[in-house]
């Protein structure tokens, strides 16, 4: 072992630096402090002010889609940036020019926190913690990007004494409102989440105890906007689009991954759908994101509608929403499919009346009191309506959807 040598005046800062590199070793997959310089941010833009304020609205559903590194640049700088270097000026307004705010960006790489004076990002962590996020506040949704104000009312206690909390959260909404009208002029959506569970937001972030987790913006891309988006894509390119009905909790893994994996190999455009936005597990343990709602859901959109089984899968037995969406797909000559138990979800719905169809064991007396041709096998199709046994048939099962959507 080296010897250390220690000289008084540099003691603090070296061992603070030990210590920071001995916990970075331990603590983490990724190295501390590692540091992602961003682009310089734009000075001028083609939206004006008064037209970013007419245009904000708060969006809570959005696409998977990241933002990009230019993205996330103009948006820290419009809540923390430098205008005036010599000053150290930012572009919100701070009591005594104190600065108690800091922005955390979770982003699909991890968490880093932004440094106004060098205009970059420093990781604290290399996991997406943004389902953790939406699991530990009322927003429910997964954007593109997760902002996280914090602020330390410590820095201002001092000169502001019993205002020091008053101004800190002053100032977290001048930093809000920023970056919801930079997210304007970028053609994003965004929404401030003010309700969540601070203790585990300070813990997933991973927030010195000093700071305070006071508000998380999601940002990212709307869902309305790329579902029209989408639209205008099928019909310039007759692309086919498959919704998935998931169950909110319990689904059965391999059913929906390898159903949606044939479906995207082939072209197809998937969307997943339940009973509530953001994250779901299924009983394997698998985390999947539902876009939509189900009684959002519009069958014109689509040319597929597919029940996917699992314990969870009995939620929709009953369900009103989703009898009619059954009938409507059958109406209206779309691909109805569903594997596992949901098929029980079609017997229920009335559209199994002499077609041939097939379940998992337990579902067959209820698909033949609904007066189906109960076959057993792995996968049946009879016209637009297919059915699959169980999770061992969830490719196959695919592959079905996919040449009926492609009129094989």
């Amino acid at each position: 072992m080296k010897r250390l040598t220690i000289f008084r005046g540099p003691l603090v800062i070296t061992l603070a630096c030990f210590t920071v590199l001995c916990m970075g070793q331990r603590r983490s997959r990724v190295t501390r402090g590692k540091i992602i310089q961003l682009t310089e941010p734009r000075l001028t833009g083609s939206v004006s002010f008064e037209e970013a304020l007419a245009r904000r609205r708060s969006v809570r559903q959005f696409v998977s889609q990241p933002l990009s590194s230019s993205q996330i640049s103009q948006l820290a700088w419009a809540g923390q940036g430098i205008t005036e270097p010599q000053r150290g000026l930012r572009t919100a307004p701070s009591a005594g020019a104190l600065y108690p705010i800091e922005l955390y960006f979770a982003t699909p790489e991890g968490v880093s926190v932004y440094q106004p004076q060098g205009h970059n990002l420093r990781q604290i962590s290399d996991q997406d913690v943004r389902g953790a996020l939406a699991a530990a506040s009322t927003q429910g949704s997964v954007a593109g990007c997760d902002i996280i104000v914090a602020g330390s009312v410590r820095k201002l206690t001092t000169r502001f004494r019993k205002d020091a909390r008053k101004y800190m959260l002053l100032e977290a909404g001048h930093v809000a409102q920023n970056i919801q009208l930079q997210a304007v002029c970028l053609g994003l959506g965004s929404v401030t989440v003010g309700g969540f569970d601070i203790s585990g937001v300070r813990k997933i972030c991973r927030l010195p105890r000093e700071l305070e987790p006071i508000y998380i913006i999601c940002v990212g891309y709307p869902l309305a906007q790329a579902t029209t988006e989408a639209d205008q894509g099928q019909e310039s390119t007759g692309a086919k689009r498959a919704v998935l009905i998931v169950a909110s909790e319990n689904f059965r893994d391999e059913e929906l991954f390898e159903t949606k994996r044939v479906l995207d190999v082939t072209a197809v455009q998937t969307t997943i759908a339940s009973t509530r936005i953001g994250f779901i597990r299924g009983m394997l343990g698998n985390i999947a994101e539902a876009r939509i709602l189900v009684s959002q859901l519009r069958v014109d959109d689509y040319d597929a509608i597919i029940f996917i089984g699992g314990p969870g899968a009995v939620e929709y037995f009953n369900n009103p929403v989703a009898l009619n969406i059954a009938r409507e797909a059958v109406s209206k000559r779309k691909i109805l499919a569903a594997i596992c138990i949901a098929p029980t979800v079609l017997a229920n719905a009335g559209v199994l009346t002499g077609v041939r169809a097939t379940s998992f064991l337990s579902e067959r007396e209820k698909l033949v009191q609904a007066g189906a041709v109960y076959t057993g096998v792995p996968v049946e199709r009879d016209r637009f309506i297919i059915t699959g046994y169980g999770p061992t048939a969830s490719a196959q099962f695919g592959r079905a959807v996919a040449d009926a959507l492609a009129g094989r």
